[in-house]
C-alpha cells in the first residue's frame, strides 16, 4: 500500500510539473505577441482585454460542462473568483503589457519574476514563517541582480522608470497570482475558476476604458515579425489561445497540484521561454551585462526557496503528497441532495 500511495504521489508530481512547464511555454508567448500588437498601435488596455475577454469566451462551454448545473458554486466562490480575476488576471496583464510597452520582454520577466521573493516576504508577514538565513543570501543576490538587469551601473539615464514601475506592479500580480492559483481548499475546478476570473477581469477592463480611466486604441493594420508580416488576428490568435486559455488554465492545475511555491519555481522557465520568443520573433537579447543579472536572478531565488523554514516545506510537501479531490465529490459530501457528477481536476 505504501509502495502504491509513494507511486500515486510520484506520478502526481510528475503531471504537475509537465503541467507546469506547459504553462509557463505558453504565458511566455503573452510577452512578444503583446508586443507585436502594441508596435502596431494597440493600447495595452485593449490588447490585454481582447486576450482575457477571447479567453473566456473560448472556454465558456467547457466551463459549464464541467459545472454541471452547480452555478451556485460561483456564488459561495465569489470572493475566491473576484481576486483571481482583478489580481491575478486584469492587473498582471495590464501592468505587463505596459511594461513591455516600455523596455523589453526580457527585462520585464526578470523584474517580475522576483514575485517569488514576494511571496516569501508574504509568507513571513501573514503566517509568521520568518525566512531563514539562507533565503536572505538568495533574497540579496537576486536584488544584485535586479541591479545588474537594470543597468543601474551604466548611469541613471539607462532606466527607464516607468516601464521599470509597471513590471513591478506586474510583479505583484504575478505573487498574487501563485498565491490565488495554488489554493487547494477552492471546490470550483481549476478550468472554471479560469473561466470567471477571465471573465471578471475582461469586464474591469472594458469598464476602466468605458469611463475614460484606461485608453482604449486598436485597429487592424497588419502587424510585424522579426521574420515575417501577419495579419492582426493572428497574433490576437495566439494572445486568446494560447497565452491566456491554455496558459491559466494549465498554470492553475499545476499550483493546485505542486502548491503555489514549487508552482511559482517552475514557472521560472516562463523568463527562459520569453527570451528565446522575444529573440526569435522580435530580435530583442538582452546585453552580456543583463544576462549575468538574469542569471543572478534566477540563481538568488533558487537559493532563497532552498533556505525556506522547514515547517514552511513541510506543509507543502503534506499537500504536494494528497491527490487533488474531485470537486464534484467535495460538493456531493456536504449536500448530499446534489446529483453527483464528476467533472476533471
Amino acid at each position: 500500500m505504501q509502495t502504491d500511495t509513494a507511486g500515486r504521489t510520484r506520478g502526481t508530481m510528475g503531471v504537475g510539473l509537465s503541467v507546469a512547464v506547459l504553462s509557463a511555454a505558453a504565458f511566455a508567448t503573452s510577452g512578444p505577441l503583446g508586443r507585436v500588437l502594441l508596435d502596431a498601435g494597440w493600447s495595452p488596455g485593449a490588447a490585454v482585454a481582447v486576450r482575457v475577454l477571447g479567453a473566456a469566451v473560448v472556454l465558456t462551454i467547457p466551463a459549464a460542462v464541467m459545472l454541471r448545473g452547480r452555478w451556485r458554486l460561483l456564488r459561495t466562490e465569489l470572493r475566491s473568483i473576484l481576486g483571481y480575476g482583478v489580481l491575478a488576471v486584469a492587473a498582471t496583464q495590464l501592468c505587463f503589457f505596459y511594461a513591455v510597452g516600455e523596455i523589453d520582454v526580457g527585462v520585464a520577466l526578470l523584474i517580475e519574476y522576483t514575485a517569488i521573493i514576494a511571496i516569501v516576504g508574504w509568507m513571513w508577514v501573514r503566517h509568521s514563517q520568518r525566512p531563514t538565513r539562507l533565503t536572505s543570501v538568495g533574497a540579496a543576490i537576486a536584488i544584485v541582480g535586479l541591479v545588474l538587469v537594470l543597468d543601474l551601473l551604466s548611469g541613471a539615464n539607462a532606466v527607464n522608470l516607468i516601464g521599470v514601475l509597471w513590471a513591478l506592479g506586474a510583479m505583484l500580480g504575478l505573487a498574487s497570482y501563485f498565491v490565488l492559483s495554488g489554493d487547494q481548499r477552492s471546490p470550483l475546478p481549476p478550468l472554471v475558476l479560469v473561466w470567471a476570473g477571465l471573465l471578471v477581469g475582461g469586464l474591469v477592463l472594458v469598464l476602466a476604458a468605458t469611463l475614460g480611466v484606461l485608453p482604449w486604441r486598436w485597429n487592424t493594420e497588419t502587424t510585424h515579425f522579426a521574420f515575417a508580416s501577419a495579419p492582426w488576428w493572428v497574433p490576437v490568435a495566439g494572445l486568446v489561445l494560447l497565452a491566456a486559455s491554455l496558459a491559466y488554465w494549465t498554470g492553475v492545475v499545476a499550483a493546485r497540484r505542486l502548491g503555489p511555491r514549487l508552482a511559482s519555481f517552475v514557472g521560472l522557465i516562463e523568463v527562459v521561454a520569453a527570451v528565446f520568443y522575444a529573440w526569435l520573433l522580435l530580435h530583442q537579447l538582452p546585453t552580456a551585462v543583463q544576462l549575468l543579472g538574469g542569471v543572478l536572478i534566477l540563481l538568488g531565488i533558487i537559493v532563497a526557496k532552498a533556505g525556506e523554514p522547514q515547517t514552511a516545506v513541510a506543509h507543502v510537501d503534506a499537500v504536494e503528497v494528497v491527490p487533488h479531490e474531485d470537486p464534484a465529490v467535495e460538493d456531493a459530501r456536504r449536500n448530499p441532495s446534489d446529483e453527483q457528477s464528476a467533472p476533471p481536476a
